[in-house]
């Protein structure tokens, strides 16, 4: 039988790449999109329509704050495998928004687990739980971090994030729910939006090539990730639900680099010196900040059978191209594609 996933989060960059990734498979595949964020069906626009586009996709409406709204997704979907990557994920914003990040990350998982516990007790079938975790849970713990490394969050979304973290763990152990977490590092792509640290560079070092802009602000230049490439992440999103047992897994390359590194390989893949075009502006420091974040996935390596295949280098530079194009069609005043 066709297999049926839900994702909330499905116009999102990790959204976008999962659904190809089990449209691929053979999944019939549902998606919440909450419909007052205009223009986010640009990731999925080609599955949604034109020849690419696939009739096992379907899209849902819903919002993480309306408990009702996510049971009748759930039942109008028959999920046999829930993926909850939908957040408010930036951490910078999350200082700002504070309530609306708990809300929206902390407690709308919270009610998402709910609404899949309601589907499996009334209808008595299996349904499979996948929770999108973080590195920001880490925060000050030192590097490398772990499954068994203590989570010390440094920003209202960290915080958020270990709540719905918690959850999960609490569903899997009080109700028997299949539902698991994986701690997933950063991980970026051309489809990484905008706000991002690394789409910000690669953006920038585009636009500046080609003259369309003369300086890039930034903040902390010694902060230090573990970067790794989104198509391979969302690989490792499925192998954790298809894992017999619920359990928690760290998903990263065990590479950490700093903004430094990232300046260096976007900026000289364009030919050009980063330290003639960055500032660093006081106002895009965080009022706390995370040193180094770099996972030890060697468990999901052993028991998932997952490893990353893209390299720092590679990503970066392939998001350097995708930004080149980009901006060749600002410049020449043309549509630009997501």
């Amino acid at each position: 039988m066709t297999r049926s996933a839900l994702i909330t989060g499905i116009t999102g960059q990790d959204g976008s790449y999962l659904a190809e990734f089990l449209l691929a498979r053979g999944y019939r595949v549902h998606g919440l999109v909450r419909r007052t964020s205009g223009g986010s069906l640009a990731r999925i626009q080609h599955l949604v329509e034109g020849p690419g586009a696939s009739g096992d996709l379907v899209l849902h409406d819903g919002d993480l704050g309306d408990a009702l709204a996510l049971r009748t997704v759930v039942e109008h979907a028959q999920p046999d495998e829930v993926y909850h990557l939908a957040a408010q994920s930036h951490v910078g914003q999350s200082f700002t928004q504070p309530e609306t990040t708990t809300a929206t990350t902390g407690l709308g998982a919270v009610r998402m687990l709910e609404a899949v516990r309601a589907w499996r007790d009334a209808t008595r079938r299996d349904v499979r739980y996948y929770q999108a975790g973080s590195s920001e849970m880490f925060g000050a713990a030192p590097a490398p971090q772990n499954e068994r490394t203590p989570f010390q969050p440094r920003s209202p979304y960290g915080c958020a994030k270990v709540l719905a973290h918690h959850a999960t763990v609490l569903a899997r152990d009080a109700h028997g729910l299949h539902a698991c977490n994986g701690i997933l590092f950063n991980h970026e792509s051309p489809r990484r939006g905008e706000e991002f640290a690394t789409r910000k560079v690669t953006r920038a070092v585009a636009r500046i090539k080609l003259g369309l802009q003369e300086r890039l602000s930034l903040g902390n230049l010694d902060a230090r990730r573990d970067w790794g490439y989104a198509p391979d992440y969302v690989e490792a999103m499925w192998a954790i639900v298809q894992h017999p047992r619920p359990d928690d897994w760290v998903v990263a390359t065990g590479v950490s680099h700093s903004i430094r590194d990232l300046l260096d390989v976007a900026f000289g893949r364009a030919g050009l010196e980063w330290q003639d075009h960055v500032d660093v502006d006081p106002r895009n420091l965080r009022p706390l900040d995370v040193d180094d974040l770099r996972g030890d996935a060697s468990r999901a390596r052993a028991q998932l059978g997952w490893t990353p295949r893209t390299g720092f280098q590679a990503m970066i530079e392939a998001m350097v191209e995708h930004d080149l194009d980009l901006a060749a069609l600002e410049l020449a005043g043309r549509p630009q594609r997501a």
